[in-house]
This record gives C-alpha cells, structure tokens and sequence, in this order.
C-alpha cells in the first residue's frame, strides 16, 4: 500500500535547489546508503484544534525506498496507531499537487522549515529506528496538527496589490513586449508558491492573531518580492505607486532585519533579497518623487 503511495516522490530532494553544501552532501550519503523495508519512528507535534495545547506522538512506519514525509504521513492516517499501540486520531496536514507546486504542505521538519511532499526520508532517516520530527509552522494559527491557517500570507499579497490589473475580460489584442533578460528574471519571481517558507524563518515575521494588527506587522519577503515581480510587467506598473505607498507604511520594507534567513529555505530558489533590495531602491525613489510632487 505505501509502495503505491510515493510515485510522485522520486525528484531530487534539496533545501534550495542545486545547492553543493555539507549538509547536501550529507542527505545525498544518507540516501545512497539507506535501508530498504527499515522502519523509523515520526515523532509529530499534534494539536486537536485552535487554542488547545499541543503534545507529541511517536507513530512507527516501515519505509520503502524513495518514500517522501507525506506518503508516510498517509500510512500514518490509514493506520493510526501510537508507537507504544495505542489507537488514537489520524493525523491531519495540508497538500494538493505532491510536487513542489501548490506550497500547501509546508511544516517544520527536523527543526527546518520546507516542503514535506520533496523531503525523501531516506535522505534524513537512513537507518532503522532513526527519527523524525515533525511541527506545524510556527508563524500562523494552528487548525489542527499540522495543519495551519496560511490567510495572513495571502492578505499581505492584497496589500501590495499582488496582481497585474485589467479593465475587462474581452481580448484587447497582442500585450506589452519583454526583453529576454526581463523574462528570465520575472520568471523565476513567478515560481512563487506562496508556501510560507520565508515567513516562517524570519525573525521579524511573528504570529499574529489579532487581523486588525495585519495592516501594520510586516509583510514578509513573498509579498516584497511579488510586488517587484508585477513592478516590472509594463501592465502591472499601473500599481506600481499603490504597491510602493504600502511598502514604504508599517510593516513594510523598512521592518526587514536584513536577516536573509528567506532566501535560505526558499523550496524555488528565489532571490529574495534582491528583490527586498530592488524594492527598497524603488521605494527610495517614489519617496523623493513624493517630497518634489508636494
């Protein structure tokens, strides 16, 4: 049944992509080495709904080869059962495609923030018995288990006006031309899946329950790079000074500690700090614009 159920997970599996660290060295051995039909423990951070405590749980898997965190996860739902035997819930996450795409299955997994549809196992529990861990994100509310509510993230994307506007849905013939160099430069802005990822490992990006505070807290690197992203379509630029009046308010640009823990744990890759550095200069500009226009 497990077998069955990690088809969709034999792509490479890296932080970010093509990267040649230690730690990627390391997965790499980890996976060239790892033992088929081993079983290892998931230890999960549960929680049975908003505002309960949370607690831990052990749940045992047998392993096959090329198995990633979520079809464990789905042998963990069609047989849920504790470590120590005991009967108890299945264990609820969020996913949609299982190929790095949709970004609905984001979760802390050994203490790092990233994807669990292209973490393989083998890559960080090669051995029988070894350990997972497994958290929800630690910067939205929890909805249950691993599970949480991503809505602030798409919020701060209607603060930057995260779209390219148009004044109907009629054909308006042939759009804008783009160089090459644009191209290649918007495009990899586009990957973003709004996985929250970035969100998560930036200190200056903290929980925040109360909606009212939304406008204010800050915005977090996604939304400073999408605003970058459509600053540079000729339709998009429309906005361009509604998207730079938000990021230049509370919350914006000027709340990024230059910390560049995003664009470390980026699944796509993206360059977020060029972008949040882009920004900035754009946001330089509008304000002495600003202070001529009176």
């Amino acid at each position: 049944q497990l077998r069955n159920l990690t088809m969709l997970s034999t792509f490479t599996d890296s932080g970010s992509p093509h990267t040649t660290d230690p730690a990627s060295a390391q997965r790499l051995a980890n996976r060239r080495r790892a033992k088929v039909g081993r079983t290892i423990v998931f230890r999960i951070k549960r929680c049975d709904g908003p505002g309960k405590e949370s607690y831990w749980q052990d749940f045992k898997v047998p392993v096959p080869k090329n198995a990633n965190v979520i079809s464990c996860l789905q042998y963990i739902a069609a047989n849920p059962t504790t470590a120590e035997g005991k009967a108890t819930t299945p264990v609820v996450w969020d996913s949609g495609c299982l190929e790095e795409v949709c970004g609905a299955c984001t979760m802390v997994i050994n203490g790092r923030v990233r994807q669990s549809c292209s973490c393989l196992v083998d890559d960080y529990a090669p051995d029988e018995g070894d350990v997972m861990t497994l958290e929800p994100m630690s910067k939205f509310p929890v909805v249950r288990d691993l599970w949480v509510d991503r809505e602030r993230l798409f919020y701060n994307l209607k603060r930057v006006r995260g779209w390219v506007p148009i004044d109907g849905t009629y054909s308006l013939g042939g759009g804008p031309r783009e160089s090459p160099r644009d191209q290649e430069t918007r495009y990899v802005l586009s990957t973003c899946m709004s996985c929250g990822c970035c969100l998560e490992a930036c200190p200056q990006f903290n929980l925040e329950p109360d909606k009212a505070q939304w406008d204010t807290t800050f915005i977090g690197a996604h939304a400073i790079s999408q605003a970058r992203l459509f600053n540079m379509h000729e339709t998009g630029k429309e906005l361009k000074g509604e998207r730079l009046e938000a990021l230049m308010g509370p919350g914006g640009i000027n709340d990024c500690g230059n910390a560049q823990n995003c664009v470390k744990v980026c699944p796509k890759g993206i360059p977020l700090t060029e972008s949040i550095a882009a920004i900035g200069r754009q946001a330089t500009l509008e304000a002495i614009a600003k202070f001529f226009r009176g």
